[in-house]
Order: C-alpha cells, then sequence, then structure tokens
C-alpha cells in the first residue's frame, strides 16, 4: 500500500520594488544588451515619412533591430530587422541626401552624408569619419 501524501509548496513571494525590476547586466549570451536610437531626417527626400525625428529603435544583444515609424500619426508602424545594418541599408543609405542622423541613448551619433561618409560623435570622444 502507498500512502498519499500532500506536500504543499509555500508560495514563492514576488518581489515588485523597482530595484528588483531594474534589467540585469546582460549575460554573457547578450553581452550588450538593449540600445536605443531615434532617427532623424534632417530633409525627405521621397516626401513620404517628412523630416525631423521619424523613427525610435532598439537594437537587442544579438544584432535584432525594431523599429517603430512615428509616422503617420497617431500610431505609425513597426518593423523587424535580422541586424542593424540592414535596417541602415534599407532607411538609411538609400535615402543619402535625407542627412540622416541616429542618435543612441548613450549620445553616440552617426550622421550619414549625401556623399556616403558617415560622421561619427561619441559622447566621449571627438569626431571620427568612415567611408
Amino acid at each position: 500500500m502507498s500512502e498519499d501524501t500532500n506536500i504543499e509548496e509555500e508560495p514563492k513571494e514576488q518581489t515588485t520594488d523597482a530595484e528588483s525590476l531594474r534589467p540585469k547586466k546582460p549575460s554573457n549570451r547578450a553581452p550588450e544588451g538593449i540600445r536605443a536610437f531615434t532617427v532623424c531626417r534632417q530633409n525627405d527626400e521621397t516626401g513620404i515619412s517628412g523630416d525631423g525625428v521619424v523613427i525610435e529603435g532598439a537594437t537587442f544583444a544579438t544584432g535584432h533591430t525594431v523599429i517603430h515609424w512615428l509616422t503617420p500619426a497617431p500610431r505609425g508602424s513597426i518593423a523587424f530587422f535580422d541586424a542593424f545594418d540592414d535596417f541602415v541599408k534599407i532607411h538609411v543609405s538609400s535615402h543619402p541626401s535625407n542627412n540622416t542622423i541616429i542618435t543612441f541613448e548613450d549620445g553616440e551619433q552617426l550622421l550619414y552624408k549625401p556623399d556616403g561618409s558617415v560622421i561619427k560623435n561619441s559622447a566621449h570622444s571627438e569626431q571620427e569619419q568612415t567611408n
């Protein structure tokens, strides 16, 4: 004969204080974490998205990038890319006369010039120019 044993587990206490819910330092699998950015177009060569800040986005540690178009108001749309560079090729480099500025949450900026060059302004260092 077997005895039925009813073992009740004590409920685990969920913490809801702000510090315990704050995002933690990324693991080895995701050394970069999430990096938020905005996209500002100084010009709009197509006349569709407008100028000024037209996109807010985030790049994940895996490189996947999600963008939220802020136009048309009030909602815009969402797009997913396998890599940040894929997003840049489609929505930035393909419109060189827009003079697009991508600004990351840490203050770093990338300015995409009409001649194809990219000027990098780091929040901590001097300007760098790449072709």
